[in-house]
């Protein structure tokens, strides 16, 4: 399968190199068979980049699946300003991954916010901050606040995301891709279980790389609390 934002990028690549194939075989050209050579190659390459492999995972309420395919880069605590407390796992995709993103949890998305910046190299820790991204905060349908990053790198220059404030997203969703080299961050809840490190390759979609925070039946404690007191 092929991610739609890229056909028409190969499309272009197969036209110019039959052109180029016709057009050196009427004018025997070498110069212009070596072209289309190129323009082949440029073609598969592209066909290789967009590809778009269907994945599967099974299904559980708290689960965390790999937003993106990569390498994990760090797992690390810091302070965001609409989750508090959290951990990022950050996941640099190379020339050679999948950039297809998908939706990390099940639930309903509650922002959608492009940044404009800057295009340092996405295994770079400023990119993070630094560079053009579109950031996209939820809701997990267990209660707890998400968000999701998608950064471009050196070479990216286009960030899709096809998601929209009240969507409801089920996990392992496709909603957009980076093009060509990128960096893709999930932030959780800090006291979420992580099961990835440093140096693991996740693949988008299918990896689980942990679960949310257990959610506490506030019902169940006040009944036990009742209960208590009514044997006191």
């Amino acid at each position: 399968m092929i991610a739609r934002d890229g056909l028409i990028l190969i499309g272009i690549g197969v036209v110019l190199t039959v052109i180029l194939i016709l057009a050196a075989t009427r004018y025997d050209s070498k110069s212009l068979f070596a072209l289309s050579l190129i323009f082949g190659m440029l073609a598969v390459f592209t066909t290789f980049f967009f590809r778009d492999p269907d994945r599967s995972f099974d299904p559980a309420e708290d689960i965390l699946i790999a937003p993106a395919d990569g390498r994990v880069l760090a797992v690390e605590k810091i302070s965001h300003p609409f989750i508090g407390e959290a951990l990022k796992v950050s996941i640099f995709l190379s020339i050679l991954d999948v950039h297809v993103n998908r939706v990390p949890a099940t639930g309903v998305v509650d922002y959608v916010e492009y940044n404009p910046g800057k295009f340092f190299a996405a295994f770079q820790d400023k990119a993070s901050e630094l560079n053009e991204q579109t950031e996209i905060g939820m809701t997990s349908d267990t209660g707890h606040k998400l968000v999701c990053k998608q950064i471009a790198g050196f070479i990216a220059r286009r960030i899709v995301c096809r998601l929209n404030e009240g969507d409801t997203v089920s996990a392992g969703n496709r909603f957009g891709l980076i093009r060509f080299g990128s960096r893709t961050e999930l932030f959780v809840p800090a006291d979420s279980r992580i099961e990835v490190v440093a140096g693991d390759h996740v693949a988008g979609g299918e990896t689980v790389i942990g679960y949310l925070p257990e959610v506490v039946d506030d019902r169940l404690t006040e009944s036990n609390t009742e209960g208590n007191r009514a044997e006191i």
